[in-house]
């Protein structure tokens, strides 16, 4: 497995940073463990938890709030899993922990999260934290991210839309999902049983391709990344008419 000290991401996939905003943008649940108690927070509004939650520098600046001393800033830590929302073998597709430290009290129930970030910043009770750091763990392995690179990145565009695209896709259009085999490089080396849409973000669309014993996973690039959601729908295009120009070698068992 690859480790954070593996070779950086490739440009035709999202970096670890952008992971993390994106599975926390999208995130519907999550666990938060805190003076050795676990609550799970469910019924997000998957506007993006960090509009309820502000991550400091462990050093805080001017101007934010008063930090108790280190020994009384009890440790938090945020626990999110990313789940396909087709139904593949293994669907966890990745896991994000973040850690820090309080800065200002935690609300057990979890309204705060749970009310989203408009109504947080009404209460004034969004949830400071002193930030260590946020783990990312996938079948790649684990990568640790900064909060200089978590401030830096950007939700993908498509985060909210994904499960909602990836389902229409797979119960609407299932022969386009087999269609895009034909772009599949190398070929799988032993049959495919059924190749479902994994994962869907602005650099390209992820099959998973289950066979007899294990599957594998094929990243399909889009032409160029999206900006936005609206050019979702040419993107996707592009991929089929590229499937449909190259001869049907790769098929599904009939």
């Amino acid at each position: 497995m690859r480790t954070s000290g593996a070779p950086a991401t490739p440009a035709d996939r999202p970096t670890a940073a952008e992971r993390v905003r994106s599975i926390l943008a999208a995130a519907h649940s999550m666990t938060v463990v805190t003076d050795g108690l676990r609550t799970e927070v469910r019924h997000l509004d998957g506007t993006d938890v960090l509009g309820g939650l502000h991550l400091h520098p462990a050093d805080p600046a001017a101007g934010l709030p008063p930090a108790p001393r280190s020994g009384d800033r009890p440790a938090i830590r945020l626990e999110f899993t990313d789940i396909a929302p087709t139904p593949v073998r293994d669907r966890v597709r990745a896991r994000v922990t973040v850690l820090g430290r309080l800065l200002t009290p935690y609300a057990d129930t979890g309204a705060d999260f749970a009310a989203g970030p408009g109504a947080a910043a009404e209460t004034g009770r969004s949830t400071c934290v002193e930030f260590e750091e946020a783990v990312l763990e996938t079948d790649d392995g684990f990568a640790s991210v900064g909060l200089e690179e978590l401030d830096a990145a950007c939700p993908d565009p498509l985060a909210g839309y994904e499960a909602g695209m990836l389902t229409h896709l797979l119960d609407d259009h299932s022969d386009l999902v087999t269609l895009l085999l034909r772009l599949v490089e190398p070929l799988p080396a032993t049959a495919v049983v059924r190749a479902l849409p994994l994962a869907l973000d602005r650099y390209g669309i992820t099959l998973r391709l289950e066979e007899r014993r294990g599957h594998h996973d094929v990243r399909l690039p889009f032409p160029s990344p999206l900006d936005d959601v609206e050019q979702s729908g040419a993107q996707i295009q592009a991929l089929f008419s590229a499937a449909r120009r190259r001869s049907h070698r790769n098929t599904l068992p009939a």
